[in-house]
Parts: C-alpha cells; structure tokens; sequence
C-alpha cells in the first residue's frame, strides 16, 4: 500500500516552503520530500528525486503525519554536547586579543596554556584545554601565532 502525506494545512505548507529556502540543509530536504508526496509522488518515486532512501522518507512522512511540521525538527542527535557558549568562545578571542600587560599579567605573550589559564582564572570557563584553545582561535581566523603576537 503506498505511503502518502496527509492533506496540508494551509500554514503547513507555508511553513514548509520556508523550510525549502532556508540555510538547514536537513529541514530543506524533508521539507522537500513531504511537498513532493503532497503532490500524489510516492516514496519510490521521491526516491531518486532526493537521493534517499524509501525508508527514510517513510519515516519522515509518518512524522509529519502525525506531527505536523514540529516531526521534521529532529533534536540534536549523537556527540557530546557544545562544550562552551558561543559568548563563552567570544570573551575567550577577546582575552587573546589583548595585550598581557596591559591585564597587568607579567609576560608579554600569550600562549595557548597561559590563554587556558587566565579563561579559568577570569571565570570565562571553568576548564578548558589549550587544544581546545587553539581550535577556538583557529576557527575565528586567528591562529596559534597570532595570537601570541605582541599588538
């Protein structure tokens, strides 16, 4: 027997639309196949149309059925959670942006453990690595010698 979305809300669709011009890869792509069910295509005609496989198109097809828009969201799934806030990660670049001595520190430089140091000193975390430091730094275009560099 072949698997159909049920009949679209009008604010539904809207919503999934949205989802279809939005930067969530994910949410675009079930978007998408529950759109393409809501027009009379079935699962394994959606298939290749998405690069899916039919059992995860049924999935997310009973979801919304039973759901409605809310079952395509899926809750983050499988790592650890984030280790820091994002506001947590900016005082942190901040820290590494300024000069030691002008923090009334006795060195000139930072480097990734004295960076570390000083973040659980100054109660920005209550512990973090230099590595994670660094992958910090690194990804807000800084990198390990620039943020050593006297300014």
């Amino acid at each position: 027997m072949a698997l159909y979305v049920r009949e679209l809300r009008a604010h539904e669709e809207q919503q999934l639309r949205r989802w279809l011009d939005g930067e969530d890869k994910d949410l675009r792509h079930r978007a998408r196949v529950i759109l393409l069910s809501s027009q009379g295509y079935r699962v394994p005609e959606i298939s290749p149309m998405v690069s899916a496989h039919p059992t995860n198109l049924r999935k997310w097809i009973h979801r919304f059925n039973q759901r409605g828009p809310k079952g395509l969201i899926s809750p983050r799934s499988g790592g650890p959670p984030p280790r820091f806030t994002e506001d947590q990660k900016k005082r942190l670049i901040s820290l590494a942006q300024q000069r030691p001595r002008d923090l009334g520190l006795q060195f000139s430089r930072w480097t990734l453990h004295k960076l570390a140091e000083q973040a659980v000193k100054r109660g920005i975390v209550d512990s973090i690595s230099h590595e994670y430091v660094r992958q910090i730094l690194k990804k807000a275009g800084m990198d390990y010698r620039q943020s050593r560099r006297r300014k």
